[in-house]
């Protein structure tokens, strides 16, 4: 069991560590065009709801200095459309740029539509996923959220209810993951996948934990 107290430590460093990248991410000057060549392993970024890939942009610096061209899909900013739609704009990227062996690097719905790019028509052309807090089986949660866009996430709603059942990508997928996460109490524990659960509580702080570069170094070595 995990105590009341860390709980509460945890939910507060998370909110402070999303608060402050939110914030750097609106001011940031960077241009994505920056980070996209390079003779490593192509990586395509897929952020979470109502982020920017600038939220990622640690994570995409990192990669970046290790040889790796790392592609934004400008359309997906906000991730604020369904989960088909996403998926067809990151389908149509990789196809439109001639684009092979790819990692997808996602985070939290970033995951649902890099699935489901695995399970469609480019899905040749990817190679594997590093999923970061992706509520692969939805969250409880999403079903009194006010927006249409969070409520999508909800365990039963249909877009979940069938990428959950459809298994054949998983094998490729590695889930990253909180032992506790404050928006998805249902866990990122994906069948058939790997599966790495941290001895850490957060939803996006998580993104900063050393286990996740080193998790994506192998994916893409």
């Amino acid at each position: 069991m995990i105590g009341v107290l860390r709980r509460a430590l945890w939910w507060a460093a998370d909110y402070a560590y999303a608060a402050v990248w939110q914030v750097r991410a609106f001011g940031s000057r960077s241009r994505a065009e920056t980070f996209s060549r390079g003779a490593g392993v192509p990586i395509v970024v897929l952020p979470g709801i109502y982020e920017t890939w600038r939220f990622m942009q640690p994570l995409i610096e990192r990669a970046h200095r290790d040889g790796h061209p790392v592609h934004v899909i400008e359309p997906l900013d906000r991730n604020l459309r369904p989960v088909a739609e996403m998926a067809e704009s990151v389908s149509g990227y990789l196809t439109q740029h001639d684009l092979h062996d790819v990692v997808l690097l996602a985070h939290s719905k970033g995951g649902l539509a890099g699935k489901q790019v695995m399970l469609g028509p480019a899905a040749s052309r990817v190679r594997g996923m590093l999923a970061v807090a992706t509520p692969f089986g939805g969250s409880r949660y999403a079903r009194v959220m006010l927006t249409r866009s969070l409520r999508a996430l909800a365990p039963r709603h249909p877009s979940i209810a069938a990428l959950s059942a459809q298994r054949q990508a998983n094998a490729r997928i590695v889930s990253v993951y909180a032992r506790f996460d404050p928006h998805i109490p249902e866990g990122s524990e994906l069948p058939g996948a790997k599966n790495v659960a941290l001895d850490t509580g957060g939803h996006f702080r998580v993104l900063a934990h050393p286990r996740v570069m080193a998790e994506l170094a192998v994916l893409a070595g």
